[in-house]
């Protein structure tokens, strides 16, 4: 790492996410954020649900976001390298981002080392092999004649549609989730099957599930849930050596630890 900058990770963002006054503050908390760490970040990682619903036609990109997208750019000029793994919500994020922004995207999980410290880094759905109804529809999302399809659909239409369609599901699920406890949670139960035959990972670091976690699993070795920046605020940060769960707002929930 240069110059002992340090690594950091955020996600689940949901920028663009109704009621958009709430989103907008959230957008400009983030890039407050981004500003003070710009002098000391070598890295940045986002692990997916940046926004709350992306899609890109050729010639044609999501309105909105210009704080963000400015600050990131801005980052970038400056040498800081910018990472992506798409969620569920921003699966859609093809070439605009990279060629605009310069930032890297990365279409799955991977394995990260510095330092020594070997990262398992991914948005953290789909993890449940039982989940066949997810699994299927995120088959359905990725498949490329259905993405063609779909561009085909005016975006007056498609973004109040997908706009409609994730607020609908916010309001069944509830957009603060509860912890179902180490046994139950799918990126932990993961994490712990995973490692049997990759014992080297010290750090399992996901988003996806809106809670702030921190779970260790083995002597060596921890599960981190980033939480989000709804109601949490939280992100990562690697300094080389130690890894931190942190709040930028620190009367916005909790971190949980076991």
């Amino acid at each position: 790492m240069p110059g002992q900058k340090h690594i950091y990770f955020i996600s689940d963002l949901h920028l663009g996410m109704y009621p958009r006054e709430k989103s907008l503050h959230r957008e400009k908390l983030v890039v407050q954020w981004l500003e003070e760490i710009k002098d000391h970040a070598a890295e940045l990682w986002m692990l997916g649900d940046i926004f709350d619903y992306w899609f890109e036609y050729s010639k044609v990109v999501p309105r909105g976001f210009t704080r963000f997208l400015g600050k990131l750019a801005s980052l970038r000029d400056a040498g800081v390298q910018i990472h992506l793994i798409p969620g569920n919500h921003d699966i859609w994020v093809f070439n605009y981002l990279k060629e605009e922004i310069g930032l890297q995207v990365h279409r799955k999980s991977l394995l990260r080392q510095w330092n020594n410290h070997t990262f398992f880094l991914g948005h953290g759905d789909g993890l449940h092999k039982g989940d066949y109804s997810y699994r299927m529809l995120q088959k359905i999302f990725k498949n490329r004649l259905m993405q063609w399809l779909y561009a085909r659909i005016h975006p007056n239409g498609s973004v109040t549609f997908a706009h409609w369609w994730s607020k609908q599901s916010r309001m069944r699920e509830g957009a603060f989730k509860v912890y179902q406890g180490a046994e139950k949670e799918h990126q932990i139960q993961f994490a712990r099957k995973y490692i049997k035959t990759h014992p080297e990972i010290e750090l399992f670091v996901f988003g996806h599930r809106h809670i702030p976690f921190d779970i260790r699993i083995a002597e060596n070795s921890r599960v981190i849930c980033l939480g989000d920046w709804i109601g949490n605020f939280s992100y990562g940060v690697f300094d080389g050596e130690n890894f931190q769960l942190k709040k930028y707002l620190e009367d916005q929930g909790s971190i949980i630890t076991e």
